[in-house]
C-alpha cells in the first residue's frame, strides 16, 4: 500500500492521466486527421494549385466588418451572378437581406411562416432555395427586384425529415447547376452531406419527383466538428465545406476528398484576429471568397497574385 503513495507512482500515475487527456482532446477535435492532411496538403501543392480553387492562396481583404442597419445575427451565404450581390438570412427574427460585396446592407426582406431559416442558396435568376434547421424543410422561394415580404406557404416545399435531432439539422445548402444537384449539409449528429436531385423543379410542368443520396463513408471521413455552410464551385467541381468549431474552410474535389483548406484562426491568411462564428461562405464569379459571421460581421478574402 506505501507503493500507491510514493511520489514517483503518484506522478507516473498523473502523467498517465494527462496523456490519456491529451489523446482523447485530439481524438475530438480530430486533430492526427487534420496533421496527416496538413502533410499532404503541402507534398501535392503545386499539383492540386493547378485544378482547385487551392484556399491557402487567399487572404482576407475586408475583416470583421459589421454589417450597418443590421442587428440581427446573419446564418448562410450566397452569391447571386445576375445582380452582383449576396443574399443572407437572420433566424431570430427571421429576414432575407442583401449584401452589396463590400458588406453594405442593400435590402431587407421580411419572412412569415419560417420556423428557423438557416440557409439559402442561388438557383437561377431570382429563384432561391431556403432551408428550416429544426424541420429539415427546404422552400423553393421568387425574389425579383421589387420583393419585400416572401411567406412560407407560397412556396414549393419538400420535408426530408434525415435523422432529425433539435436544433442540429440543415445548416448549409450548395447548388450543383450543370447536374441539378442541391447539396444540403447537416451540423452534426451525425454530420452529413446529402445530394437532392429534383427540387427544385426548374420546370414546374413536369413531375415532382425526388432522389436524395449520402456517402456516409466520404463524411466519416472529414475531420470537422460540425458543418456550418457550403459553396458548390462550377469551374472546378470541387465543394467548399465550412465548420465553425473546427475553425476552417475545406476543399472536397469531385470524389470528396479534402485536397486544401483556409484556417480561420488569428494570423492565418492575413486575418488580424480569428473568426469568431462562421456561418456562411459564398464565392462569386471572380473567385473572391466571402464569410459572415455572427452576430453581423463581413470578411472578404482574395487571391494573392
Amino acid at each position: 500500500m506505501r507503493r500507491l503513495t510514493q511520489p514517483r507512482f503518484l506522478l507516473s500515475l498523473l502523467a498517465v492521466l494527462v496523456l490519456l487527456g491529451l489523446l482523447l482532446v485530439a481524438q475530438q477535435w480530430r486533430l492526427f486527421e487534420r496533421g496527416w492532411f496538413a502533410v499532404q496538403e503541402w507534398r501535392h501543392a503545386a499539383e492540386w494549385r493547378e485544378v482547385s480553387i487551392w484556399l491557402p492562396d487567399y487572404r482576407a481583404v475586408v475583416q470583421a466588418r459589421p454589417v450597418e442597419g443590421l442587428d440581427a445575427e446573419v446564418s448562410a451565404l450566397t452569391f447571386d451572378p445576375d445582380r452582383g450581390t449576396l443574399f443572407s438570412v437572420t433566424n431570430k427574427s427571421p429576414e432575407l437581406v442583401e449584401l452589396s460585396l463590400d458588406g453594405r446592407l442593400l435590402r431587407r426582406v421580411a419572412l412569415t411562416g419560417f420556423g428557423d431559416p438557416e440557409a439559402i442558396e442561388y438557383i437561377g435568376r431570382d429563384l432561391y432555395v431556403i432551408a428550416d434547421e429544426r424541420q429539415q424543410r427546404l422552400f423553393r422561394v421568387h425574389l425579383s427586384e421589387t420583393t419585400r415580404h416572401v411567406d412560407a406557404a407560397d412556396s414549393e416545399q419538400l420535408s426530408l425529415g434525415l435523422g432529425l435531432n433539435g436544433n442540429k439539422g440543415f445548416e448549409g445548402l450548395a447548388y450543383d447547376p450543370l447536374n441539378r444537384r442541391l447539396f444540403a449539409a447537416k451540423e452534426r449528429d451525425p454530420l452529413s452531406i446529402y445530394e437532392i436531385y429534383g427540387f427544385p423543379r426548374i420546370d414546374r410542368s413536369q413531375p415532382f419527383t425526388v432522389h436524395v443520396l449520402d456517402d456516409r463513408e466520404r463524411d466519416g471521413h472529414l475531420f470537422l466538428r460540425d458543418l456550418s455552410s457550403l459553396q458548390y464551385d462550377v469551374a472546378s467541381g470541387h465543394l467548399l465545406a465550412l465548420s465553425d468549431e473546427s475553425r476552417l474552410v475545406l476543399e472536397l474535389n469531385a470524389d470528396g476528398r479534402p485536397i486544401s483548406s483556409l484556417s480561420l484562426l488569428g494570423g492565418r491568411h492575413g486575418l488580424e484576429k480569428g473568426v469568431p462564428q462562421a456561418e456562411g461562405v459564398a464565392l462569386d464569379d471572380a473567385g473572391r471568397l466571402y464569410l459572415v459571421s455572427e452576430p453581423n460581421l463581413f470578411y472578404r478574402f482574395e487571391k494573392r497574385p
